[in-house]
């Protein structure tokens, strides 16, 4: 290896000695990373991350003497560095590891669920590839966490549903596709959708079953709009937000119906945004608006043209503000893309193609 292609310099942090060594071991097996040092709880972590400067970190959650969310924030506050959460699948785990990507960790990988005899071997080539995307992101320093409580206060006042005239017959659709950087990203937008929103949205969010469960709880905590988990042949509802389940792919049926199924990954996703996207544009034509948030990958670009070919429009998060632009940028490569804008500015745009839509919409079969 050249001087020109320096190693990523990885910092662990773990209470267990064990699965600091499993770490290690992992990480050495990737000749572009090099572990630099080793912390046991999350005081550590904080001085280590000062005197060594690591290109990024893996962060446990339950440490003693100080968490690894106590320990994020303060690195995030302070010393912001590019952290990987490595938690547990468990629905506590779960609900750390959505707190720390709030507080500005970039990813997480899940422990296998086996007690002492972990298997990372597993998920080996996941924490390779995360460590190394994560190493690249621009950190940036965050306030210890955004008043979101005074934000839902402050949401727009977009007519609802029986203002506009508008009939469940006739649904609009915002399809939202976000991946790395998600959760933050959402903790940001949610409380801009007030409770009468005239559309129905839906999340396709990259992430295991039982994270996208504990996202519904959270972002529901900071939502006027009504958040849940879609459940398999509900009828779509404006002024409701679902999340599309981990475990399975989420379609939209023709008579606006939610369709689940736990069948194989699709391009390597499951949920897939491209089939969600798909058989949104197939049920709404020009009443869908797209969504495609930041992400690492291609999910949602073969959506986006599906639904820009059937007169819908497309919003794409900016560069700027993506945690990764991979998603994002793949989506506005197609050319479907209607406009690019920035988090804050995202609520004020989808508004605008939802009234947009509510003004214009004539029953799906006259179009």
């Amino acid at each position: 290896m050249t001087t020109a292609e320096k190693r990523t310099r990885v910092l662990i942090v773990d209470d267990s000695a064990y699965m600091r060594k499993v770490l290690e071991e992992l990480i050495r097996t990737d000749p572009k990373l090099e572990v630099v040092g080793q912390a046991k709880d999350g005081r550590e972590a904080i001085t280590m991350a000062q005197s060594l400067q690591p290109d990024v970190m893996t962060m446990d959650i339950n440490m003693p003497r100080m968490d690894g969310l106590e320990a994020t924030q303060h690195i995030m506050t302070q010393n912001p560095r590019p952290i990987l959460i490595v938690s547990s699948e468990s629905r506590q785990g779960a609900a750390s590891a959505l707190r720390a990507l709030e507080l500005g960790a970039i990813d997480f990988v899940t422990k296998p669920s086996s007690g002492i005899d972990l298997d990372m071997k597993n998920v080996r080539e996941e924490l390779l590839s995360k460590l190394k995307m994560a190493a690249k992101v621009r950190v940036v320093r965050t306030a210890a966490l955004h008043d979101l409580s005074a934000a839902v206060e402050s949401k727009s006042q977009t007519p609802s549903t029986k203002e506009m005239g508008i009939s469940e017959s006739r649904l609009s659709l915002v399809m939202i596709a976000a991946s790395t950087g998600g959760p933050a990203t959402l903790m940001r937008l949610m409380p801009r959708f007030p409770k009468d929103f005239p559309a129905a949205v839906v999340l396709i969010q990259h992430m295991p079953a039982t994270f996208t469960s504990q996202l519904s709880l959270q972002l529901s905590e900071v939502a006027a709009i009504r958040v849940k988990e879609a459940e398999a042949n509900e009828a779509l509802r404006p002024g409701t937000f679902y999340v599309c389940p981990g475990s399975h792919h989420l379609r939209i049926s023709l008579t606006g119906r939610v369709k689940l199924d736990d069948g194989p990954r699709i391009s390597g996703y499951r949920p897939c945004a491209d089939v969600a996207f798909e058989s949104a544009a197939a049920y709404g034509g020009a009443n869908v608006v797209g969504v495609v948030l930041t992400g690492m990958g291609n999910d949602g670009a073969r959506g986006v043209q599906a639904i820009k070919s059937v007169r819908g429009s497309v919003l794409a998060q900016d560069e700027a503000t993506s945690v990764i632009f991979g998603m994002p940028a793949e989506a506005i490569r197609t050319g479907a893309v209607d406009q690019v804008v920035g988090i804050d500015e995202m609520y004020p745009a989808i508004e605008k193609y939802v009234e947009s839509i509510c003004r214009q919409m004539q029953p799906i079969g006259s179009r």
